[in-house]
């Protein structure tokens, strides 16, 4: 790419480079003189020897580089940790349900009984606390989600976009999602 490039411009500075012949005179072109052609210079180069000169180089350049300014200069927002959260409850939700469609393909082969009615079994003889803690912590991601991603598809139609709007919705979101998931944990 880089060579496509610079040959590309060495073409495009000689189609529009007049060439110096066009004004000596003729006795000049014959003689051989060569003082009308267009004068040449010399890029100047520094030696690197060593790594340290070309580290101290580099520590230059650095320095006038422009900065960004820090994260903890910005007041956190509720659309920081939805979009955030969103995406985090979408690799959870999808990573869980191909954990356990692989441990439910190759339990057989292992010897471990994941069928449906020993999981309802050993789920049963939890105590209640546990099984509606149990059920926040998986409902709470996949309630979150799926308000989430309405919330998203009511982007789609380029309503509700405007930064009070966006904010409200958000903790609508957050909301309907602890709501949701605590009647699905004591269902």
């Amino acid at each position: 790419m880089l060579a496509q490039r610079i040959a590309q411009q060495s073409v495009r500075r000689l189609a529009a480079q007049t060439p110096a012949y066009r004004f000596a005179a003729p006795a000049a072109i014959a003689m051989g003189n060569t003082s009308f052609a267009a004068p040449r210079r010399h890029a100047a180069t520094q030696p690197l020897s060593d790594h340290e000169a070309s580290s101290e180089i580099l520590a230059k350049q650095r320095l006038n580089r422009p900065v960004s300014p820090h994260l903890g200069i910005y007041k956190p927002q509720i659309t920081w940790y939805g979009s955030a959260l969103n995406r985090v409850t979408g690799v959870a939700l999808s990573g869980a349900f191909y954990l356990f469609g692989g441990l439910y393909l190759i339990a057989p082969t292992l010897g471990w009984h994941l069928e449906s009615s020993v999981l309802a079994a050993s789920f049963a003889a939890w105590p209640l606390v546990l099984k509606a803690a149990a059920k926040f912590t998986v409902a709470m991601p996949f309630t979150y989600h799926s308000f989430n991603g309405l919330r998203h598809l009511v982007w789609d139609t380029a309503s509700m976009i405007t930064n009070k709007q966006v904010q409200q919705t958000g903790w609508a979101v957050v909301g309907l999602s602890v709501v949701s998931s605590l009647a699905l944990a004591f269902m």
